[in-house]
């Protein structure tokens, strides 16, 4: 694969990855959504739906890893992808992510402003306070369309939220590396795509509730750049406290997983 062929493919399939599962965030939460309060089942399968759709569409030019973490165990990894790879991938990957939460800004443009012009949502002299209000609060400094663009934890203790998403990506990691990437560097396979986006889902049902699972370093930064670079009306702040915990822990779990893979099955 070419250099050119990895930062397009990671930036397509990127793009993709965060504009479907950033849009299933919209969906549920804009309060002019049809599907407003979906649900986690929603949230979950439509994560697990858009990393199918990145990897098919990005496999063949990149081999669709789509996720640092992933890119840094496979450096890691033994006879794993030359280390001058690893920034082209990580650079698409950012860029492709920054590029899919604008994407979902365009398609909910109304949605997002008639949200966020929504007193009932962003308060008022007299308003009740809301659900929304109070995550707000409780996220030191998130707005209340955060959720949209970037994860943040629903108990805020650092060590836990780290190891959470340390667990989250272990698993990711080590399905992708057993049966991943196929001999001749091509990407993934069909049947390794389904299973891959299998087990996003699945971490999502059983790891997600704690910090959202983000276990992806571009999938939360990019996105959380893009909120707080976006002119949306009383969108409050991007929780910058936060944003190394879903960019360490991801990128620990992937060599974690790394090791793990090159001691039990290389």
């Amino acid at each position: 694969m070419s250099s050119s062929d990895i930062f397009i493919g990671e930036t397509i399939g990127t793009a993709i990855l965060i504009l479907l599962g950033g849009g299933v965030c919209a969906a549920v939460t804009l309060k002019a959504s049809k599907a407003r309060n979906a649900g986690w089942l929603a949230i979950t399968f439509g994560w697990g739906f858009a990393v199918l759709t990145a990897v098919y569409t990005s496999a063949p030019l990149s081999g669709a890893h789509l996720n640092p973490a992933v890119t840094l165990a496979l450096a890691l990894k033994k006879d794993g992808i030359p280390w001058g790879d690893v920034p082209i991938y990580w650079g698409g990957q950012l860029l492709g992510a920054m590029i899919g939460a604008a994407l979902v800004w365009v398609a909910y443009y109304g949605q997002f402003h008639a949200h966020l012009t929504d007193k009932e949502i962003v308060g008022a002299p007299g308003a009740q306070a809301t659900k929304a209000k109070a995550v707000e609060a409780q996220e030191k400094g998130a707005g209340p369309v955060l959720g949209i663009f970037s994860t943040g934890p629903e108990v805020r203790v650092a060590w836990q939220n780290v190891a959470t998403e340390v667990i989250g990506t272990i698993v990711l990691v080590l399905a992708v590396l057993t049966q991943g990437l196929n001999g001749d560097g091509k990407g993934l396979g069909t049947l390794g795509a389904l299973i891959t986006a299998l087990v996003v889902v699945s971490i999502g049902l059983s790891l997600g509730g704690p910090t959202g699972y983000a276990i992806n370093p571009a999938r939360d930064l990019g996105p959380r750049i893009v909120h707080a670079l976006l002119p949306l009306p009383n969108k409050g702040g991007s929780d910058w406290g936060y944003a190394w915990v879903p960019v360490v822990g991801p990128l620990l779990g992937g060599a974690i997983a790394a090791g793990i893979y090159n001691v039990a099955f290389a």
